[in-house]
C-alpha cells in the first residue's frame, strides 16, 4: 500500500492521535520536521497553523490535505514525522508503512550543506534549534535587541504568556526569519556560543562510573514498573497510564514587574526546567493543586517518561518518594537508608554509589508526592541537619532536604494542596506550578479514552453538556473518573432533577455503582439500597473518620479488624491494597481509592451513626484559626486530659487538617433534603433533623464571623469585603445542601457594595456554588474574581448571579473567546450589569463582535477593560462599530494589545463625538505618530479626562498633534506619554509647552 493510500485510509486515526491531548505541541512538532525536511515551504506552514485551541483539528486536517496533494514521497515523510512525534500509546493501530526512511538523515545532511544562508539553516535545523532555545529565550532576545534586530514589541510578541517554551522558541524563529539574514546570523552565533562548554578538557575526561550505570538501569526498571499502571483512583494492572493519561492544565506562577503574580501556560517537561525560576539559590519545585486535581498522576507520568528516557534525561538518577508511605515510617533514618530502603536497593558497590550521589547532586532528582499527607507541618524552627549519614526522624530529613540544608543542588519536586504550604516552605521554592485540572477539551479526551465504545462516550459527553453543574465538576480529574466509571447510573438518571448536581451526588452515585456491581450487575438496587449496606458504610466510615482525625491514610489489617471491617466490606472495592507499604512492612496495608473517598465515608459515618457525640458536627465546621493552638498549649492540655479518650479525639480532630473541610462539605450534602428519603431507613427522622440544624447553625455562625470582620468604609469609598478561602468553602457547603432558603437567609445579612474573591482558588466547581448563593443578594455588588482558575466553564457557571453584579472583574482567569457570546447574551438581559474587566486572558478578535453587540444593546454600560489580550486592528474595528452607537461608556481599556495605528484610527473615529468617555488607555499597542494624529479630534471634542499612551512609538510630530488638540479642551487632566520615541531634550521642551503631558 502506498503512503498516500495509508494517509487516506487512516485519516481519522491520524487526526485523533495528534489532537486527542488537546495541545498543539504535537502538530507543531510535526510541522517543524516537515519544514526541516523540505516537505513544506514557509507559505504552507503559515497557512496551516491557525491560532487557538479551537483550530487544532482544522489545522491538522489542512495539513493532511496539503501533504496528500504533494504526492507519495511527501506522504511517506509525513508518516515518518508522525511516527517520530507521537507517544507510543498514540501509535497503536496506526500503520506507518514500509517505506525506507533510513537514508532520511543523509538526505537532510545533504540539504544542510546546500543551505548557505542563515535563514535556510533556521528552517533545515528547526527541530534541534527549538530544543536548544527552549530554556534560553530571554538570552536570545537580549542578544537580538542589542544587535538592533529586534524591538521591544518583537520581544513581547515572542513571550506571550499563553505560549509554552517550545511555542516561544518557534515564534522566535518565525520572527527572526521575517527580520532577514542578519538577524538569523545573530541568533545562530548566540546558539553556537551557548553550546561551547567552559572547560572542554575536564568534560571530555569525565565518565559515569560503571556501577552507577548498572544502578540506573535497575532504578529505571523499578520506577517503570511502579509507574506503568495508574496508581490512583483504584488503578489496577488492566489500566495502563499510557492508555488513560491526559495532560492537565499546568500554569507557572511568576512575579511581574508590578510584583503581582502572573500565570503562564507550560508543559510537563518544564516542571524541572529553567523556565519560570524565581529563586536561583533554591532547588525545590512545588506542584500545587486541589484534592483530585491529578498531582499524583502527573508525577507518575513524569517518572515513567524518565524511566523510558523520553524526558528529563539530564538527571541520571530519580528517587520517587510517597509522603503517605514515609509518614508511616516510625524509625529514624539516614539519607542513605532513605534512598536505598525506600526506593531501590543497590545489589553492590553501595559505598561508591552513595558517594557518587553526594558528589554529583546536579544529576539527581527527588520527588515527594503528597506533602500535605505528612503528619507534621513544615516549620522554620525545624532542627537543621546536614549530615547525610546521621539518622533523624523522617520529617526532619524531608524538611532539611527541601530547604537545602541537606543535599544542596539536588532538584526536588513536591506535590501538595495549596492551602497546606505556608510561608516557611515557600521561602525555599525555586518555582511554583499550579495544576488546574482538565480543560474542556481534556474532559472530552479523557471520556473518549475511558470508553472504547464511541457511542457510550458520546452519550456521556452529551449528558455533561446538558448538565452544566456536572460539567463544571468534571474539570477535576477524580470527578471525571467517577462520572466515566459510573456512566450507566449517569445515563439512567433521566430528567435533570435526578441527575447529579453536587459533589455529594457524584459520590453517592459511585457508592451505588460499587454496591450494584457487588450485588448483581443485572439486578437494580431498590430505594433502600443504602440501608441494605449500612453496616459496610459504618465500618468503613469509622475507619475513615479515625484516619482523618489522625492524618492517617493507610491502615494495617489489625486496624481494619478493630473497626469491624470484614472481608466482605473489603471486597466492595472502596479499599485497595497499599502494595508498596505492604511489602515494606511485611503485612497487608490498605488505603481508600482516593483521599476524597475516605472523606466521603467519614461523612457517611457522621450522618448514619445514631450514637455520635453531639459536638462532632460543630467541631468539623470550626474555622482553622479557632482550631489551631500553640504546641505548648496542646501539650499542656493533653497532659491535663490524660485518660479522657473522647477529649483527646476531639483535640486531634481540631488539628490543621484540610480533609476535615472536605468531610464537612460531604456532611452538608448528605443532610440535604434531596437525600432524606435515602437516609430515613437508616437514621431516625428526628436525628437527621437535629444534625441538619447543627450544620445550618454552623454555616450561619461561620458566615456571621466573616460578615462581622467587614471594616467600615473610608469616607467616599464603597463598603467592601475581601473574602478568605474559608468563605468560599462555606459557600460550597451551602450549595451542597441545595436549600435556597439557607442561601437567602445568608445573603440577607451581607451588606456590601464590593465583594473581593481574588486568589481564592476558584474554579468551575466554586463558581457553581457562588452563583447558587450570590443570586439571592438583596442589592447588586461589584464581584471581583481576579487571579483564579475559572476558565470558560466557570464563567458559564457564574451567569445565574450576573443580575446581582453591577461590575464583574475576571482578570487572569484563562478565559477564551468561546464563552464571550454567552456572557454577552446574559449581560444584555441584566439591567444592573454595567462594568466588566477581562484583562490578562486569552481573548482575540473573534470575541470583539460580541462585545460590540453588548455596547450597541446596553445603553447604560459604563466600563469595558480588555487589556493584555490578543486583539489586533481587525478586532478594534469591530469594537468601533459598537462604540459608535453607544451613549454611556465612560472607561475603555485596551492596553497591551496589538491594535496599531489602524485600530487606533477606528477607535478614535468611533469615540470622537462621545459625550460620556472620561478615560481611555491604548498603552503598549504599537501606536505611532499616525495614530496620535488620529486621536487629536477625540481629544479636542470629547469629555475625556485621562488618555494613556505610554510604551508606544510616538515621536515629537505625534505629540505636537496632541498638544494642538489640548488647546481646545480644558477637561483633559493628563495625557501619559512615557516610553515613546522621544529624546530627553524633546521631552523637556514638550513638557514646557503643555504641563498636562506626563513623561
Amino acid at each position: 500500500m502506498t503512503a498516500q493510500q495509508l494517509i487516506l485510509r487512516q485519516r481519522a486515526k491520524l487526526l485523533s492521535a495528534l489532537c486527542c491531548s488537546g495541545s498543539s505541541e504535537g502538530l507543531e512538532s510535526v510541522l517543524d520536521l516537515l519544514l526541516a525536511w523540505g516537505v513544506l515551504v514557509w507559505e504552507d506552514y503559515q497557512s496551516i497553523l491557525l491560532p487557538g485551541s479551537w483550530a487544532l483539528r482544522a489545522s491538522t486536517r489542512e495539513l493532511l490535505d496539503l501533504v496528500y496533494a504533494k504526492g507519495d514521497e511527501a506522504c511517506g515523510l509525513l508518516l515518518a514525522a508522525f511516527k517520530q512525534v507521537l507517544p507510543d500509546a498514540q501509535k497503536a493501530g496506526i500503520n506507518f508503512g514500509n517505506g525506507c526512511f533510513a537514508d532520511l538523515e543523509d538526505t537532510m545532511e545533504d540539504k544542510k550543506e546546500l543551505s548557505s544562508k542563515a535563514i535556510q539553516t533556521l528552517q533545515s535545523d528547526r527541530p534541534s534549534l527549538i530544543r536548544k532555545l527552549r530554556d534560553s529565550i530571554e538570552g536570545a532576545l537580549e542578544v537580538l535587541l542589542d544587535a538592533g534586530s529586534f524591538t521591544p514589541l518583537d520581544c513581547d510578541a515572542v513571550q506571550l504568556p499563553v505560549y509554552t517554551p517550545s511555542q516561544q522558541a518557534r515564534r522566535l524563529l518565525d520572527q527572526v526569519r521575517s527580520k532577514g539574514e542578519h538577524a538569523a546570523k545573530v541568533l545562530l552565533h548566540y546558539i553556537q556560543q551557548k553550546e561551547q562548554p567552559p572547560s572542554q578538557s575536564t568534560e571530555d575526561d569525565w565518565t559515569i562510573p560503571k556501577e552507577c550505570l548498572w544502578y540506573q538501569k535497575k532504578l529505571q526498571s523499578s520506577v517503570s514498573a511502579q509507574s506503568h499502571f495508574l496508581s490512583t483512583n483504584g488503578g489496577t494492572s488492566s489500566l495502563s497510564l499510557d492508555d488513560i493519561y491526559i495532560d492537565g492544565q499546568l500554569e507557572l506562577v511568576q512575579v511581574s514587574s508590578e510584583s503581582q503574580p502572573q500565570c503562564r501556560a507550560m508543559g510537563l517537561e518544564d516542571v524541572v526546567g529553567l523556565l519560570g525560576t524565581l529563586n536561583q539559590e533554591a532547588d525545590t519545585v512545588l506542584i500545587s493543586g486541589e484534592a483530585g486535581s491529578g498531582k499524583s498522576t502527573l508525577l507518575q507520568r513524569l517518572h515513567l517518561l524518565w524511566a523510558r528516557g523520553a524526558a528529563i534525561r539530564e538527571f541520571l538518577l530519580l528517587f520517587p518518594f510517597s509522603c503517605r508511605r514515609l509518614s508511616s515510617e516510625q524509625r529514624e533514618l539516614s539519607l542513605r537508608e532513605l534512598l536505598f530502603l525506600h526506593c531501590c536497593w543497590p545489589d553492590r558497590d553501595q559505598d561508591q554509589l552513595f558517594q557518587f550521589i553526594l558528589d554529583n547532586p546536579h544529576l539527581i532528582l527527588f520527588t515527594f508526592d503528597g506533602l500535605d499527607e505528612l503528619k507534621q507541618c513544615f516549620s522554620d524552627s525545624e532542627q537543621r541537619h546536614c549530615c547525610p549519614t546521621r539518622c533523624v526522624p523522617i520529617p526532619t530529613l524531608i524538611f532539611n532536604l527541601l530547604q537545602g540544608s541537606l543535599m544542596k543542588g539536588v532538584k526536588k519536586v513536591v506535590t501538595s494542596r495549596p492551602d497546606v504550604v505556608g510561608p516557611a516552605l515557600r521561602r525555599y521554592l525555586r518555582k511554583e506550578v499550579l495544576l488546574k485540572g482538565f480543560s474542556p477539551n481534556g474532559i472530552k479526551c479523557f471520556v473518549r479514552k475511558h470508553h472504547c465504545d464511541p457511542n457510550v462516550a458520546n452519550r456521556v459527553l452529551d449528558s455533561l453538556q446538558n448538565n452544566t453543574a456536572l460539567k463544571g465538576l468534571c474539570h477535576i480529574p477524580v470527578f471525571c473518573w467517577i462520572v466515566s466509571k459510573c456512566y450507566k447510573e449517569l445515563l439512567g438518571c433521566g430528567d435533570r432533577e435526578g441527575c447529579p448536581q453536587t459533589i455529594t451526588d457524584v459520590y453517592l452515585m459511585m457508592l451505588q455503582h460499587f454496591f450494584q456491581c457487588r450485588d448483581s450487575p443485572r439486578k437494580s438496587l431498590g430505594i433502600g439500597w443504602l440501608h441494605e449496606y449500612k453496616d459496610t458504610a459504618l465500618h468503613l466510615g469509622q475507619l475513615a473518620m479515625e484516619g482523618i482525625k489522625d492524618s492517617c491514610y493507610t491502615f494495617p489489617g489489625t486496624e481494619l479488624q478493630k473497626f469491624g471491617v470484614t472481608e466482605e466490606d473489603i471486597g466492595m472495592g472502596f479499599l485497595i491494597h497499599s502494595k508498596h507499604l505492604s511489602s515494606f512492612h511485611n503485612c497487608i496495608h490498605y488505603e481508600f481509592l482516593h483521599v476524597t473517598m475516605q472523606c466521603f465515608f467519614a461523612a457517611l459515618y457522621i450522618v448514619l451513626n445514631n450514637n455520635l457525640n453531639r459536638s462532632t458536627i460543630p467541631k468539623i465546621f470550626q474555622p482553622k484559626d479557632r482550631q489551631l493552638q500553640p504546641p505548648l498549649h496542646r501539650a499542656c492540655l493533653r497532659h491535663c486530659l490524660n485518660g479522657q479518650e473522647e477529649a483527646l479525639k476531639e483535640l486531634a480532630m481540631a488539628s490543621e487538617n484540610p480533609n476535615i473541610q472536605i468531610t464537612a462539605t460531604f456532611v452538608s450534602g448528605l443532610l440535604s433534603h434531596r437525600h432524606r428519603s435515602l437516609l430515613l431507613p437508616s437514621c431516625p427522622g428526628p436525628t437527621l433533623d437535629r444534625k441538619s440544624k447543627q450544620v445550618v447553625k454552623s454555616l450561619s455562625k461561620g458566615m456571621h464571623k466573616h460578615f462581622k470582620s467587614i471594616p467600615q468604609p473610608v469616607e467616599e469609598e464603597k463598603k467592601s469585603m475581601h473574602a478568605m478561602p474559608d468563605f468560599v468553602w462555606l459557600i460550597k457547603c451551602i450549595y451542597e445542601m441545595q436549600d435556597s432558603s439557607i442561601a437567602k437567609d445568608t445573603m440577607a445579612k451581607l451588606e456590601v457594595e464590593h465583594l473581593k474573591l481574588t486568589y481564592c482558588n476558584i474554579g468551575p466547581v466554586e463558581c457553581t456554588a457562588l452563583a447558587y448563593v450570590l443570586q439571592h443578594l438583596r442589592n447588586p455588588v461589584g464581584l471581583q474574581l481576579d487571579y483564579n482558575s475559572m476558565g470558560d466553564v466557570g464563567v458559564e457557571q457564574l451567569l445565574p448571579c450576573l443580575h446581582v453584579c453591577h461590575s464583574l472583574y475576571l482578570r487572569n482567569n484563562n478565559i477564551s473567546d468561546e464563552v464571550i457570546g454567552t456572557l454577552v447574551e446574559k449581560g444584555i438581559q441584566c439591567e444592573s450589569f454595567q462594568k466588566i474587566a477581562l484583562f490578562n486572558n486569552k481573548l482575540t478578535d473573534a470575541c470583539t463582535h460580541h462585545l460590540a453587540h453588548l455596547l450597541k444593546m446596553k445603553q447604560n454600560f459604563r466600563s469595558l477593560r480588555l487589556g493584555n489580550n490578543y486583539i489586533t486592528a481587525e478586532g478594534a474595528e469591530q469594537l468601533a462599530e459598537g462604540l459608535r452607537l453607544n451613549i454611556s461608556l465612560q472607561f475603555l481599556g485596551l492596553w497591551g494589545n496589538m491594535i496599531g495605528d489602524r485600530g487606533t484610527k477606528a477607535i478614535a473615529n468611533a469615540l470622537k463625538n462621545s459625550q460620556t468617555l472620561v478615560w481611555l488607555s491604548l498603552v503598549d499597542n504599537g501606536v505611532s505618530s499616525e495614530g496620535a494624529c488620529a486621536l487629536a479630534p477625540l481629544i479636542k471634542n470629547s469629555t475625556l479626562e485621562e488618555l494613556w499612551l505610554t510604551q508606544n512609538c510616538i515621536t515629537r510630530a505625534g505629540v505636537e498633534f496632541i498638544i494642538q488638540a489640548l488647546k481646545s479642551n480644558t477637561s483633559v487632566k493628563a495625557v501619559w506619554l512615557r516610553g515613546n520615541e522621544l529624546s530627553p531634550e524633546e521631552i523637556e521642551d514638550l513638557a514646557q509647552q503643555e504641563p498636562r503631558l506626563i513623561f
